[in-house]
């Protein structure tokens, strides 16, 4: 959880918000084809189902009130994988800042599969 200190008092925020705002900012973005996880005990990648997208995000919150976020996902094939990654990072940063009022220092894609 994060807490942030308003001129009111103070707001406190789960984990839960981030890995949602943060997984549906991501699977809007063009040529993902959704979140990914991979599984421990066979070590494959599986595409997950809408509600079960906060398994495939990483939230790590900093000590200056910052958080830092990591994404697993899965991409269509034939975009273009750095631009898609790019569009990412940005729609995420900015809607998770807006949403919350917290910034978002850094935001790691990590490609674990391509979808045909």
């Amino acid at each position: 959880m994060i807490k942030v200190q308003t001129g009111q008092g103070e707001i406190t925020i789960s984990s839960a918000v981030f890995t949602t705002i943060t997984g549906a900012a991501a699977t809007n973005c063009f040529g993902v084809k959704g979140m990914a996880y991979r599984s421990m005990t066979d070590g494959l990648v599986h595409l997950l189902r809408r509600e079960a997208m906060s398994k495939g995000v990483k939230v790590t919150y900093n000590e200056d009130g910052t958080v830092s976020i990591e994404l697993h996902i899965v991409v269509e094939n034939g975009v273009n994988i750095a631009t898609v990654c790019r569009s990412i990072m940005s729609e995420v940063k900015y809607v998770v800042t807006k949403n919350t009022g917290v910034e978002v220092r850094e935001v790691n894609v990590c490609v674990d599969s391509v979808t045909v």
